[in-house]
């Protein structure tokens, strides 16, 4: 069997050198290229495109520091001609970023306190043109499918994240190009799902949850 090729992109040195060894002491999979955010991602792609060695799989951080964050670097990469899978490899398991993950294109989505046997096979799956889901995001997907009328849609998980960072509803509706007046029938969907009446409510009950990260962890 060939080897599969993994771009591992993480702004942390350590953690990149961590994956690194955990990785290449698996017997298949070798690491073809590293890359400190998004966009140093995409020029590594496009190196090794050139040179006919395009990498199986990206494994991708979400969060980056200052410089292109995972989700978008996903939804450039899945523009490309070939586009190799993404796989998510993160701290961050809110209904928010797992749900932009999966929007952006993304094939799977993992936590980064998994077992390696479990990072193992979500690395070799995404090669094989599979879905890897940690338990939460498998779940949260499903709860999706199965209460279609109950979940919050992509776009209140988004407005609940701007609401948290307290914007109001003006701002809320220049920020997302709708009107003032959608934003508000956007929040009475909101409150209902959630159970509550106001803002502060719905910010407590969202982090709770689990669905938005709690406000200062948006990094």
């Amino acid at each position: 069997m060939s080897e599969v090729r993994v771009l591992l992109v993480d702004d942390h040195p350590v953690v990149r050198a961590g994956l690194r060894a955990m990785l290449t002491g698996f017997e298949g999979i070798a690491i073809a290229a590293e890359a400190s955010d998004g966009r140093a991602a995409l020029h590594e792609l496009a190196r090794l495109t050139a040179l006919g060695e395009v990498p199986d799989v990206v494994l991708m951080d979400l969060q980056m520091g200052d410089g292109m964050d995972g989700v978008t670097a996903t939804a450039e990469i899945r523009k490309l001609q070939p586009a190799p899978p993404v796989l998510i490899l993160t701290t961050y398991d809110t209904d928010a970023d797992i749900l932009a993950a999966v929007e952006a294109g993304a094939s799977g989505y993992m936590l980064k306190d998994a077992p390696p046997e479990q990072l193992r096979q979500a690395v070799l799956q995404a090669a094989a043109g599979g879905t890897a889901l940690a338990p939460r995001a498998a779940a949260l997907l499903m709860d999706r499918i199965s209460n279609p009328g109950t979940s919050l849609t992509p776009r209140e998980v988004q407005l609940l994240e701007l609401l948290a960072t307290g914007l109001s509803n003006r701002a809320i509706a220049r920020q997302v190009f709708i009107s003032e007046a959608t934003v508000k029938t956007h929040l009475v969907h909101i409150y209902g799902k959630l159970g509550v009446d106001n803002r502060t409510a719905a910010i407590a009950a969202a982090t709770q949850r689990r669905i938005i990260r709690p406000p200062g962890a948006r990094g």
